[in-house]
């Protein structure tokens, strides 16, 4: 595998997909995860494995990981709220593991219907069950740069969180601008936060781009020192309890700004903007992202 500056993790799949209106069909799916490996993406959060009467686009979780081949150096991440969960993403293949805390009360309510408290007590359990089966751990913390129910969201509000995290600390911990409403001065301040409070944990960052924002958002965390962040192809997304949720930063745009820097993702990006083209017609609507539109610079010979 050719070293790379930053990884792309490619979100397309679960978060891309979870808030569509249109159903897709396993095949569809899969194709989605065939067409990013065929980019050159070789770490994406698959599925996830919740309730499928909250998250209907999930329901064939299992279906999907029994279509996917598994190449060699290639991270398929399972999305797991709680053992059960855990149980399902290890039966069905995954070999990495992404656990969510939200930064306030009310979202977490309504995204896994408990306190913040108790799903953190719920991580400790899980981290031993699934660092036990060999998986690689991650822990997302949502709404870290504001929440559509609680609006401003504390830097020590969030870092209070991951200090409890690190009393059964994950392989990487990344912050989720859920609602896409952070800006690049929030984003260096938390990140500089977490930093200090874990200075060998690998961090990781997730933007959308419903504000516009999401861009120099990833920019920031780049200059902040994190060497990954999420993204989804052809900019699809948002979260099903967060009103206005819309648009993870597109993969593309930020392939194209990232190698336009100098930074190598070891992703190629006509195949990433095929791809966005691609998905568009299973979801009955048009590619939005900025690169679908524009192409690369210089054009392709």
């Amino acid at each position: 595998m050719a070293q790379v500056d930053v990884e792309i993790i490619e979100v397309s799949p679960r978060d891309g997909l979870q808030n569509e209106k249109a159903l897709l069909a396993t095949a569809d799916k899969a194709e989605l995860v065939n067409r990013a490996l065929a980019a050159g993406l070789r770490r994406l959060e698959v599925t996830s494995f919740v309730n499928p009467k909250r998250v209907p686009q999930m329901a064939d979780a299992e279906a999907l990981m029994a279509k996917l081949e598994r190449p060699e150096n290639v991270g398929f991440i399972g999305l797991a709220l709680n053992q059960r969960g855990v149980d399902r993403a290890i039966t069905a293949g995954c070999n990495e593991l992404n656990f969510v805390v939200v930064a306030t009360e009310t979202f977490n309510q309504r995204n896994q219907g408990v306190p913040v408290a108790e799903t953190l007590s719920t991580w400790a359990a899980i981290s031993e069950q699934a660092r036990a089966a060999g998986l690689r751990i991650s822990v997302t913390i949502g709404a870290s740069f504001g929440c559509p129910f609680e609006g401003e969201v504390p830097a020590s509000r969030v870092l209070q969180i991951v200090e409890a995290l690190l009393a059964h600390p994950p392989d990487e911990l990344a912050f989720a601008d859920t609602i896409g409403c952070g800006v690049p001065t929030q984003v260096k301040t938390l990140l500089a936060g977490a930093a200090a409070l874990a200075p060998d944990m690998r961090l990781r960052c997730h933007f959308h781009d419903t504000r516009g924002t999401g861009l120099a958002n990833v920019a920031a965390a780049i200059d902040a020192g994190v060497h990954a962040i999420d993204a989804s192809i052809g900019g699809i997304g948002g979260c099903p309890f967060a009103p206005n949720a819309t648009g993870n930063v597109a993969t593309e745009n930020v392939v194209y700004m990232l190698e336009r820097m100098g930074l190598r993702t070891g992703v190629n990006l006509d195949e990433v903007i095929a791809a966005a083209h691609w998905i568009a017609g299973p979801l009955g609507k048009p590619a939005a992202s900025a690169l679908s539109r524009a192409r690369g610079f210089p054009p392709a010979a």
